[in-house]
C-alpha cells in the first residue's frame, strides 16, 4: 500500500507531467503560424496554441466570422525557467509595435499586434516592457496596446491544420514567411536582437 502511495503524490514520476508550476500568457503579433513558431523556440514555454481573442464573438473561426478578435497565441510556460517580463522580451523583438494597419504584408484588424493581460502584475510588467521600447527606439510612435484579457478561443475542428503550422508544413510556412518580409523588417527594426 505505501509503494502505491508514492506513484499517487508523485505527479511526475513515470512521465506523468504536472502543470503544477505551468503558466499562460496571451499575444497578438499578426500571423500566428509565425508567432506560435517563435515562441516555441523559446526555452520554458512547453506549448503555444493559435487562436482568437479580444472580441465579443463567440466560437469565432478562421474561415467564417472573426470580427472583432484578433489572430493570438497562448503560451503556456515554466516560470521556473522563463518569467513574464522574459516573454515580454521576446514578444516586442518578433513584432513590428509601429504598424498600426496590422503585421508585415498582413494588414486588417485581427492582424493587429496585442498583449492580453489577465492581472495588474501582468499589466504593469506590459506597460513596463512598452515604456522600455518606447524609449528605445524615439521618434517612432508604439501603437502596440496593453489590453485586458478575455476568452481565448483556440483553432479546432476543420482548422485544426492552422496548429503546428510550421512544423507540419515548413517548406510553405518559410515560403510565406519570406515572402511576407517579416524577417527583414524584424531585422531592420531590432537588428541583432531580432530572434528568427
Amino acid at each position: 500500500m505505501k509503494k502505491l502511495w508514492v506513484f499517487l503524490i508523485m505527479p511526475g514520476f513515470l512521465g506523468i507531467a504536472s502543470n503544477a508550476t505551468a503558466d499562460k500568457a496571451v499575444f497578438a503579433g499578426g500571423c500566428f503560424w509565425c508567432m506560435e513558431s517563435d515562441f516555441e523556440n523559446l526555452k520554458g514555454v512547453t506549448d503555444v496554441v493559435s487562436g482568437f481573442t479580444g472580441g465579443s464573438l463567440k466560437n469565432p473561426t478562421y474561415r467564417g466570422n472573426h470580427k472583432g478578435h484578433y489572430e493570438a497565441i497562448e503560451v503556456t510556460y515554466n516560470p521556473e525557467e522563463v518569467s513574464y517580463a522574459g516573454l515580454l522580451e521576446h514578444y516586442w523583438v518578433n513584432v513590428d509595435p509601429f504598424d498600426a494597419r496590422g503585421q508585415f504584408c498582413d494588414k486588417g484588424f485581427s492582424y493587429l499586434s496585442a498583449i492580453f493581460v489577465a492581472n495588474e502584475k501582468e499589466k504593469k510588467l506590459a506597460e513596463m516592457s512598452r515604456k522600455k521600447v518606447v524609449e528605445q527606439i524615439p521618434g517612432k510612435n508604439v501603437v502596440t496596446p496593453v489590453l485586458n484579457a478575455s476568452t481565448f478561443y483556440p483553432i479546432k475542428g476543420k482548422e485544426s491544420y492552422h496548429q503546428n503550422y510550421a512544423k507540419n508544413n515548413p517548406v510553405r510556412y518559410n515560403y510565406y514567411r519570406w515572402n511576407c518580409g517579416r524577417d527583414q523588417r524584424l531585422k531592420e527594426i531590432w537588428g541583432d536582437k531580432a530572434t528568427h
